[in-house]
Parts: structure tokens; sequence; C-alpha cells
């Protein structure tokens, strides 16, 4: 099922294994929406374990049940809300389904890829991992309907890392990559909580201005480097 009229600044598409299967997630206007998550593999014996949630429309009209292991193609969108505390706020990501497929079982080829057009918000950080590898981490704010942004942190490589690094905030830009998963720790006194952030790994960018990105250099997959 698709949803006609959506704007097309933010598209993912990803195809994987149901690695956890659907809830109930909330309600809006009558309406309910379900969360789970899939496992979208790399080139490596590795996957990314993606969140996604569906509205019942599209599940209904996909064939109902989402069963833990059945292989799927999404596409929809990338999208971020902030999960508010007593303390503080923390940016969460999630992909937002647009149209379900149900795959059969047998191997199909991985795929993962997004393409967001929007504005760098936030002043870039660059860093080099202790191997020397240049990387910049960006916030892209990407307009969403109803006057709401959704806010994506995306991971820049190489030389384009560099580039970035230059780039200033409110500078429209269009990227490509794809969503990958990784784990962390967090020490919270003295306990340390192990997390997963979400965010785009970018394998092309380039800016409104004229200013074209090279690919970015290849190696691990696009997986972040411990630093």
């Amino acid at each position: 099922m698709q949803i006609n009229n959506w704007p097309e600044n933010n598209k993912v598409t990803v195809t994987g294994i149901v690695a956890e299967e659907a809830a109930f997630s909330h309600e809006v206007y009558g309406e309910g929406f379900y969360t789970f998550k899939i496992a979208s593999e790399r080139l490596s014996d590795q996957a990314d374990i993606l969140p996604v949630m569906i509205s019942e429309r599209i599940l209904a009209v996909s064939g109902g049940e989402l069963k833990k292991g059945s292989r799927i193609r999404i596409v929809g969108q990338l999208r971020s809300y902030n999960n508010y505390t007593e303390t503080k706020s923390r940016l969460v990501l999630t992909i937002f389904a647009r149209e379900l497929s149900l795959r059969p079982e047998e191997t199909t080829a991985a795929v993962n890829e997004i393409h967001l057009q929007g504005y760098i918000c936030k002043k870039p950080i660059y860093r080099k991992t202790p191997f020397g590898r240049e990387i910049s981490d960006i916030l892209v704010a990407v307009n969403r309907a109803y006057n709401k942004s959704d806010y994506i942190p995306c991971i820049v490589w190489g030389r384009n890392a560099r580039y970035v690094d230059t780039v200033q905030v409110g500078t429209p830009i269009e990227i490509r990559g794809r969503i990958q998963s990784r784990t962390y720790q967090k020490k919270l006194g003295d306990v340390v909580e192990e997390r997963v952030a979400y965010e785009v790994s970018v394998s092309q960018i380039s800016l409104a201005e004229g200013h074209t990105g090279e690919k970015t250099e290849k190696g691990g997959e696009g997986v972040t480097p411990t630093v």
C-alpha cells in the first residue's frame, strides 16, 4: 500500500528479516500504529537491527501478520521524535513505513538505501579515529508535512568528512546512504548501560551551491569505528 502526495525529500527502502514481531504502540484519530524491528543484512555476517513503525491499515492490506523470520521489503521515511523524561529529552529515530511487501523465504538481494534532502542544522563535528580515519558528524533537518521537521544524525567519511566540516549551518544538502545501528556504552553514575544508536552512513553528498561530494571511502561497510 502506498500513501500518495508524500514529500520525496525523505525516502527509505530496506529489505531484511523480521527480528521482532509487531507490538501495539499507540492510536491516532482512531488508527492504530505498531512497532517492530527488521534485521537488514550487510555484506558481512552482521546486520543492522532497525526499528519500524507501521499503521494497522498497511498491515491489513499487506496480509496481516509479520512473523519473526519472515523476509520483507519496506518503503517509507526515516523520522525522529523527542522522548521526554523528567530531566531531559532524547532524539529517537524510526522508519515510518509507507509500503510493506511480504517476501518469500528464498534469498533476495539485501537493500538498505536512504535519500534525504534537507539542511545542516548544527555545526559539523570533525574528528579522526585512532587509526587515522576521518569522520564528520552532521545533523540534517528534513522538512515534513504540516510544518514539522525530522532531525537525522549522519556520519560522513574520508575526504567528504573534511569538506563538510567547512559547510555553514543552514546550507541545503542532499544525501544518499544507508541506515545503520550501533551499540555503545554509557556510564550513568556507577552503572554502565548498553544502548543502541541509529544514524545514516553517507555514501554520497552534494550541496545546493553546486559542490558535489565524491563517494566516501570504502572499508568496514559503513560501520562506525570505536573511538
